[in-house]
């Protein structure tokens, strides 16, 4: 298992046959509070791991035993003047949209408190696997702002319309069992297990067509939001991109002859 720093806060680690990133939030004595710093680090290792053909998945992980992220860091927000805050402002969103634009399928795994940017990060990805402990909300309005990391956007199409002005409005956090039943996080596991159950998805996950995972997201993605017919097509589109693929050959090859596939990953 190979391990890379991106700055002082953000480490990767590949597992297995290094088809699997882990990308691990890791400033503990901030609970993972996101600095410009740190938004830089995340930002740059998702072009990294973006552009590494070898990855088939990315999970999303913390380090800190009591949170996943805490959100932004205000301590770090009340020292900046207006200009400072303005110029920092495409910083943040590197991170979030780094998160969000990742080619690959991703997977969060969240325990503790995931509030605000913090559960941003978690509702860029395209499965949350969560713990018992997780406690999960968008508490911006509270202290004078607004969802800046996608959540005005994310929220609605994971829960609705209604819902999501609801928690939003309200500021409310919302503890695991609950999150679970509203669909703000998709799978929920026993305390402590949310890293290795999240990894456990992304090795089931990254087992598939690297060529197929790609297309299944991007059809995926850019269908949220269409009309039936515009969906269809985006569909049609994607399927045109991996039906002629070397990975579509070798997976009906596979298949025929009962044995497990060797993608070629084009």
């Amino acid at each position: 298992m190979g391990e890379e720093r991106f700055g002082e806060f953000v480490l990767v680690r590949r597992h297995g046959d290094g088809h699997v990133a882990e990308l691990a939030l890791d400033r503990p004595k901030a609970m993972n509070a996101v600095s410009s710093e740190m938004a830089r680090s995340i930002g740059a290792a998702c072009t990294a791991l973006g552009e590494d053909r070898d990855v088939r998945v990315v999970v999303l992980t913390s380090t800190h035993e009591r949170a996943f992220c805490v959100g932004a860091d205000l301590k770090e927000r009340n020292s900046f003047s207006d200009a400072e805050l303005v110029r920092q402002r495409p910083v943040a969103r590197g991170a979030y949209t780094g998160v969000l634009e990742l080619p690959v399928p991703t997977v969060a795994a969240v325990h503790g408190f995931a509030l605000g940017g913090g559960f941003e990060l978690a509702l860029a990805c395209d499965v949350i696997v969560a713990d018992r402990t997780a406690v999960v909300g968008l508490p911006e309005v509270s202290v004078g702002v607004i969802p800046g990391g996608g959540g005005t956007q994310l929220l609605p199409r994971r829960v609705g319309a209604g819902r999501a002005a609801e928690l939003i409005f309200s500021a409310r956090r919302v503890e695991a069992a609950e999150a679970r039943e509203l669909g703000l996080v998709d799978v929920l596991v026993d305390e402590g297990r949310d890293r290795e159950e999240a990894l456990a998805l992304g090795e089931r996950i990254g087992a598939n067509s690297p060529v197929g995972l790609r297309a299944a997201k991007r059809a995926l993605r850019l269908g949220q939001g269409l009309d039936l017919r515009a969906g269809l097509e985006v569909e049609d589109a994607a399927w045109r991109a991996v039906a002629f693929s070397g990975d579509r050959a070798e997976g009906v090859a596979a298949f025929n002859e009962k044995r497990k596939p060797q993608w070629p990953g084009e």
